[in-house]
């Protein structure tokens, strides 16, 4: 990994901001990612994110932190919150604008306990593909104090594969349709592609009931997104 998400960042972080990042998947077209947005304001955020961070309670990790403004936001409000993302960048950049514990750390390598864990802007990207979903599960199931709760959010993107009369062009011989490959380019330099996990909010259920975990939907977004909560 180049870590150019975490170059992007520390770019807007010293004021060195002159372009966005730009995402593609194997099914969909460049998109640009405004780097403003990824040091949004708790006003700025969507629903689903504001939800989560309200029903956010004791020791927090904040997983996948990027540069840190969920952590920041819960800092403000006396929680103990933990930031952790692969990036260095990333992490760099969350200290940098005050995240007092941040750590460049895989959650797979995670061993403390929590009564929150969060997993916000689709949060089950983290877990790639659909066969590693339980063993992510598992490991989080295990970083749970009693009575802790997972907050995760993501999309059901069914809706990509519609024609124009509503039909649907999944290819049913093929992976589960929410696996896509995912491409980020900064500054006219590619990253490594990655795998990346889009769930719709059935699937996620079962999976969590095949560990031992209750799902519940918390609510759902304006886009086939929702936020859920694991306990």
């Amino acid at each position: 990994m180049k870590d150019l998400f975490g170059k992007a960042l520390l770019d807007y972080q010293n004021d060195n901001y002159t372009e966005d990042i730009i995402t593609s998947t194997n099914i969909s077209e460049n998109d640009e990612l405004p780097l403003p947005y990824l040091f949004r304001s708790f006003k700025e955020m969507p629903k689903l994110e504001k939800k989560a961070l309200q029903l956010s309670k004791g020791k927090i990790l904040d997983v996948g932190c990027g540069s840190g403004s969920h952590s920041l936001y819960l800092q403000e409000k006396g929680l103990d919150v933990k930031a952790i993302d692969i990036s260095k960048g990333a992490i760099e950049v969350a200290k940098k604008r005050g995240v007092l514990n941040a750590e460049v750390l895989d959650i797979l390598d995670e061993k403390e306990t929590f009564h929150t864990i969060l997993f916000l802007m689709n949060g089950t990207g983290i877990f790639q593909e659909l066969k590693n979903v339980s063993k992510y599960l598992k490991h989080l199931k295990s970083l749970l104090k009693p009575k802790g709760q997972i907050l995760i959010d993501s999309s059901d993107i069914k809706y990509m594969y519609e024609d124009e009369d509503g039909g649907l062009w999944i290819d049913t011989n093929a992976n589960y349709y929410g696996e896509l490959d995912y491409y980020l380019c900064y500054k006219n330099e590619d990253e490594e592609p990655m795998k990346w996990l889009y769930l719709d909010f059935d699937t996620l259920k079962l999976a969590c009931e095949s560990v031992g975990l209750t799902c519940e939907k918390v609510m759902d977004g304006k886009h086939y997104d929702y936020l859920a909560k694991l306990y």
